[in-house]
């Protein structure tokens, strides 16, 4: 992909100052900070104390995809790095980490982050989820944090997700689905897809998705959102988004992070 759409500049606006203000996703709320229940005190004692304030995620990739020293990691949409420090730690000086985002500014963070952390064996590659600058058959594991959501082309991440996995290579991400429509006053918002909810698509959709370019045996549980985050989202869109066409409790109902494990068939 060589031009970005109107989504994409919307994105990337809304996370680079986000970086810029160290604030979290979803709003000026902690609820999408490492330092919230998302992950387990015995992965962030991994890093030393502040490295882990700065997060994007909805969930713990890296519990998820159980990873192993020697592997070669690429997390879709690194932002400020924290998944790809935490993944570094487990594979070792014999594994290999590369983050990919599309934001100049978080690309920048994340260097001078893993620079600080002196962490040889992360690099950080600015470029689209949709055309990865990643060779082909070259991955062991994916892993992503509450990003391929953002996306306007989906089916083209998972295609290109599964061309550079190796053979019998693991896809591990947290992500933000559906159980039901959204309405499209939010997935028309450009604003809004910037947000933790408007660029979410329905599971079985997202299932029928990674299917469709040859993912295997894809397993999917729902994580659901405490009210709280919910809101913070819905704040953060502000006139973007009509309560007079969805409810907060429809949306409480509907929109959930989950945990999707998925394999490159050998």
């Amino acid at each position: 992909m060589s031009t970005s759409t109107p989504i994409h500049d919307a994105v990337r606006e809304h996370y680079a100052e986000r970086i810029k203000s160290s604030a979290s996703c979803c709003g000026p709320s902690d609820c999408c900070s490492a330092e919230s229940s998302l992950y387990p005190a015995d992965l962030l004692a991994t890093l030393p104390d502040g490295e882990s304030a700065v997060s994007y995620g909805c969930g713990d990739p890296i519990t998820l995809a159980s990873l192993q020293p020697g592997q070669t990691v690429l997390d879709l949409g690194s932002g400020a790095g924290l998944d790809c420090f935490f993944a570094a730690k487990k594979v070792g000086a014999a594994g290999k980490v590369i983050g990919v985002d599309m934001t100049p500014e978080m690309i920048d963070r994340a260097r001078s982050s893993a620079k600080r952390l002196i962490l040889d064996n992360v690099e950080f590659r600015q470029g689209y989820l949709e055309d990865l600058p990643v060779d082909s058959d070259s991955v062991d594991v994916i892993i992503s944090n509450c990003v391929i959501n953002l996306s306007p082309d989906k089916s083209r991440v998972f295609a290109e997700a599964f061309r550079v996995l190796k053979a019998g290579g693991k896809f591990a991400v947290s992500d933000i689905v559906t159980d039901g429509p959204l309405p499209e006053s939010i997935k028309k918002s450009l604003s809004a897809w910037a947000g933790c909810v408007a660029g979410a698509m329905e599971a079985k959709d997202y299932i029928g998705m990674m299917e469709a370019v040859g993912f295997r045996e894809i397993e999917i549980k729902p994580v659901f959102f405490d009210k709280e985050t919910v809101d913070s989202a819905i704040n953060d869109m502000g006139d973007a988004i009509d309560l007079k066409t969805i409810s907060r409790d429809e949306i409480y109902k509907a929109v959930y992070s989950a945990k999707i494990i998925s394999y490159k068939p050998n």
